[in-house]
C-alpha cells in the first residue's frame, strides 16, 4: 500500500534532444507525440500492446501522457546504454490530483495491470515491490510480476504542462553538459546510481 506522502516525485524518460520541446510544450499523450518530430525511447512491441490497451471509462491509453512512480525500472533498464543521451524528468505530484489522472498499479500495457482513480488509486500499490532496487526472482512468475509492479504509473489525459516539470536527472557530466546546454534554465542533477551506472 502507497500513500502520496510516500512519493516526493514522479518520472518522465526523455530524450536529452526532445528536451527543449518539452519544456515549452509540455509531456504529450502517444496520440499528440505523434504529430510531433521526436526521439522515442519506447519499444516497438511495447506500443503495439498499449495501442489496444482501453482504461476504465473508454479512454484509449494512448491518449494519456505517462509517468512512472519511479524510472529507475525495467524501461530504463533496457536503455541503460545509451544513457548519456537520457534524462529522467522530475514532475510534481500536484499531477496527481488532475482531473481524470489514473494510477496503474504496474506497466500499464500488461494484461495483468489494474487502474484506479488518482490519487486514492495509490492505496492499491504495493510499496515494496513498486520501489524495490531490483525485480530480480528465481521463480519466472514472481519475476515477471515484480517487473510489471516496478514500472507502476501515473497517467495524465492529453499532457503535462510544463509547469509541473520541476527539473531533470542525468547520468553523467557529458549529459549534464548536454542537458544544461539545451535548456540552461532546468534544474539538472547526476544521479549515475538512477541510471544503472
Amino acid at each position: 500500500m502507497m500513500n502520496p506522502s510516500d512519493i516526493s516525485e514522479l518520472h518522465f524518460i526523455a530524450s536529452i534532444a526532445d528536451v527543449h520541446s518539452i519544456m515549452e510544450k509540455g509531456i504529450f499523450c502517444h496520440h499528440l507525440a505523434q504529430k510531433l518530430a521526436h526521439h522515442d525511447l519506447s519499444m516497438p512491441e511495447v506500443q503495439d500492446r498499449r495501442t489496444t490497451r482501453i482504461l476504465p471509462g473508454g479512454r484509449p491509453l494512448h491518449d494519456y501522457a505517462n509517468l512512472y512512480i519511479h524510472a529507475r525500472n525495467p524501461m530504463l533498464f533496457v536503455r541503460k546504454e545509451r544513457h548519456s543521451e537520457i534524462c529522467v524528468f522530475r514532475i510534481s505530484t500536484n499531477v496527481l490530483y488532475l482531473p481524470g489522472a489514473v494510477i496503474a498499479d504496474g506497466n500499464a500495457a500488461s494484461d495483468y495491470t489494474a487502474f484506479w482513480p488518482a490519487p486514492d488509486g495509490l492505496a492499491k500499490l504495493d510499496k515494496a515491490l513498486v520501489l524495490a532496487e531490483y525485480w530480480t526472482d528465481p521463480d519466472i512468475f514472481a519475476y515477471w510480476n515484480k517487473k510489471r509492479v516496478r514500472c507502476a504509473e501515473v497517467l495524465i489525459p492529453q499532457r503535462v504542462l510544463p509547469e509541473y516539470i520541476m527539473g531533470a536527472y542525468v547520468s553523467c557530466d557529458e549529459a549534464q553538459a548536454r542537458l544544461t546546454a539545451a535548456v540552461p534554465q532546468l534544474a539538472v542533477t547526476v544521479d549515475a546510481h538512477l541510471f544503472f551506472r
